[in-house]
């Protein structure tokens, strides 16, 4: 008869215990990952992009529609413009173009804009054709532009802002183009070089002065005045130089401007070779009106 004690029977029984802790231990183990990977799902709503609601309330926060205007419409997402405002009452058509037309001849008047503007049929539509020295724009009846440059980024905002009914368009000015190149003074106002060359011509006297006091006094003594006559010349030199320089860049920014009216066409009528659009399709020459004018 066994001993109950015996050393290999309780060996198999801890063995079968430690098999079935094991057992148990790798369940538990199952059962949280099996907890882990069949757990409630992240909900969608939390990482999914804002409501329309939401977006509205944010675009209204963000921007003051009061005084809303072309810097504020290029700042704007294709999301924010879809869903502050509403696309049944955009203006299109020929209306459009002529609410774009008047608002960019108010900003050219205002040499906010440097480009001209023109009627053309591109693709069998009546277009408004906007284009400077380098680049330009087309604005087509359904209110989509096309073209490279600045002039796009002028023009895109504006013609945006005039699609709303509820934005008032200025009347443009009767003399809204850009000037012809013979009409662009040499220079601007002459007051602030004038007194700048009195206040060096002063320092200069001064300085003289100094100087000659210092060689009457002896010339190795009093050099406090010597410093002084030589520091009034300096500064009345380097005032000089300022007003030679300021008049020279003016000079060289009246002819880089009226090179810039020459290659646009506004005396020769020629329009720029990198406008994709045969002279055939344009309404008027660039500067019909003023030749009539001239002429009458």
């Amino acid at each position: 008869m066994a001993d109950p004690r015996d050393p290999g029977e309780n060996n198999s029984d801890s063995r079968v215990a430690e098999s079935d802790g094991g057992r148990s231990e790798t369940g538990s183990t199952s059962s949280e990952d099996d907890g882990a990977a069949g757990g409630t799902p992240v909900d969608d709503a939390e990482v999914a992009d804002p409501t329309e609601a939401e977006l509205l309330r944010q675009v209204e926060e963000k921007y003051d529609f009061e005084n809303f205007g072309p810097q504020d419409m290029a700042e704007m997402t294709p999301e924010e413009w879809d869903v502050a405002f509403d696309e049944d009452t955009w203006i299109i058509g020929d209306e459009l173009l002529e609410r774009v037309e008047a608002e960019l001849k108010s900003r050219v008047a205002e040499r906010d804009v440097f480009a001209m503007l023109e009627y053309a049929e591109v693709d069998g539509k009546r277009s408004l054709v906007a284009y400077s020295d380098t680049d330009y724009a087309i604005v087509y009846p359904d209110g989509s532009v096309e073209g490279v440059g600045t002039v796009v980024r002028d023009v895109k905002p504006t013609v945006a802002l005039c699609s709303i009914e509820s934005y008032e368009v200025d009347d443009p000015p009767e003399d809204w183009g850009l000037p012809r190149p013979s009409e662009i003074p040499e220079s601007g106002s002459e007051l602030g070089n004038w007194m700048l060359q009195l206040l060096a011509g002063v320092q200069i006297l001064v300085g003289l002065g100094a100087l000659v006091a210092w060689i009457a006094s002896g010339w190795r003594e009093n050099l406090v005045l010597l410093a002084t006559g030589l520091g009034f010349v300096l500064i009345g030199l380097f005032l000089f130089t300022i007003v030679a320089n300021a008049r020279l860049s003016d000079k060289f920014r009246v002819e880089e401007y009226r090179d810039r009216l020459r290659s646009i066409g506004v005396e020769s009528g020629e329009r720029p070779e990198f406008v994709p659009i045969d002279d055939d399709a344009f309404e008027t020459t660039p500067n019909a009106e003023e030749s009539v004018a001239d002429d009458s």
